[in-house]
């Protein structure tokens, strides 16, 4: 029995960030970002710790033993100008030397992000040894929950595509397919208002 996700708040954050790094270390996405292993364990604790620091505030945080979910409110999914300064920055030897592929194929799937008003699931991570036992359902629940109670669309970019029967069995549907360049697929996800 996996145990309810509580509210993760901003002294959770560097469980947060342990829970995501941990799930992600083997991701498509985060792999072909940071080709190298280490250098995907420092840099990718950078991107994890710039999203816990920017959405834990909001309260749409949830954590659970071995796992959260991160959350953003409508029209607050994107970075501002200077976090994502601040995060080029910091992981810009973990994309040496590929920094300009890295940077184009984000920002061409930024890019694809809906304008509609949505609940943004901007990221939920499970450690592996804690996967298969439901926790990934457990934590979209509250996030969905929140939506669902204001009438709102979900969103979300899955960048493997084993989750994507987990988010379809919560009402998500794949509305679009995204290639990065010379990487891995990406599946664009909506989910109507209930």
């Amino acid at each position: 029995m996996t145990a309810a996700p509580e509210i993760a708040r901003p002294g959770d954050r560097a469980t947060v960030v342990a829970d995501l790094l941990a799930a992600f270390m083997d991701d498509p996405v985060l792999s072909w970002v940071f080709p190298d292993r280490r250098r995907r364990h420092r840099y990718g604790g950078h991107f994890f710790a710039m999203q816990a620091r920017r959405l834990l505030p909001g309260g749409l945080a949830w954590k659970a033993e071995g796992g959260s979910a991160l959350w953003a409110a409508p029209g607050r999914w994107r970075e501002s100008p200077l976090d994502s300064l601040r995060l080029g920055v910091r992981t810009l030897p973990g994309v040496w030397p590929r920094p300009r592929v890295v940077t184009s194929g984000l920002l061409a799937l930024e890019a694809r992000h809906p304008r509609e008003p949505h609940a943004y699931l901007a990221t939920v991570g499970v450690r592996p040894e804690h996967q298969g036992k439901g926790l990934g359902s457990a934590l979209l629940r509250p996030g969905l929950e929140h939506a669902d109670a204001l009438g709102l669309p979900a969103y979300l970019e899955s960048s493997n595509e084993r989750n994507v029967p987990l988010y379809e069995r919560h009402g998500f549907a794949v509305i679009a397919e995204h290639v990065l360049p010379d990487g891995p697929t990406m599946w664009l996800m909506w989910r109507p208002a209930r």
